[in-house]
């Protein structure tokens, strides 16, 4: 019998992903009255069906379609885990996902949602099992993480299977002991969250370490320690 998630896939064909440079999301070109997109990244755009609501579609950019197979295998070593979304299958243009509701960080931070410390624990106890498995946690950020019923779900586990640490959660860890008290609650500008991400890209550049951008960052909040 055909898997359940294939007829909705099919409407997929109408709508493809095209990436932008200078790491920015990518454009979403056409459109399937039966899909409605819920999240954009650089690779990819993530849609869910009006008919299928249960998954969530992920859709590769055509020059990145070489990562869905690598994608899908590391949610097979992964395993079951209440870290991370279900991976049901995949197409040569798309992943098939547990649709996972929440906001993501990013979103708890513009709407001034406030993160408990259980999220920031559960991330840690993620990151460890992620090792257990023979893989390595890479590219956790603001947009990878949903807070769920007060917990931590991580989106996007494609980066697991290449080596070296890109520091980005170890930074936002930082970010959130020393800075995250002071603005709990409170929303953020849309403006100054995307200037935020752009420049961190590029912050060794122009600091020394990541302590003094963090500081140059908190004091354009207008917030005080």
């Amino acid at each position: 019998m055909a898997n359940d998630w294939e007829q909705a896939g099919n409407a997929l064909a109408m709508i493809k992903v095209s990436i932008n440079p200078n790491n920015e999301p990518v454009t979403i070109l056409g459109s399937s009255p039966d899909f409605a997109c819920i999240g954009v990244g650089t690779d990819a755009a993530v849609f869910r069906s009006f008919t299928s609501s249960k998954y969530a579609f992920k859709v590769y950019a055509e020059e990145k379609l070489a990562k869905i197979k690598t994608e899908a295998q590391v949610y097979q070593m992964l395993g079951p885990s209440p870290f991370f979304s279900a991976c049901y299958g995949h197409t040569e243009k798309f992943l098939v996902l547990s649709y996972e509701e929440g906001p993501t960080l990013f979103d708890c931070l513009l709407h001034g949602i406030p993160v408990p410390d259980q999220v920031i624990q559960d991330v840690e106890e993620a990151r460890a099992y992620v090792r257990e498995r023979g893989l390595n946690p890479r590219d956790i950020h603001l947009k990878n993480i949903l807070l769920q019923n007060g917990r931590a779900k991580i989106l996007d586990v494609s980066e697991y299977i290449h080596p070296g640490n890109d520091f980005r959660w170890e930074h936002l860890k930082k970010a959130y002991d020393e800075y995250y008290p002071f603005i709990s609650g409170k929303p953020m500008p849309y403006w100054l969250l995307e200037t935020i991400r752009k420049w961190y890209h590029h912050w060794s550049k122009y600091y020394p370490t990541i302590d003094e951008f963090m500081t140059t960052i908190f004091k354009q909040t207008n917030f005080r320690r």
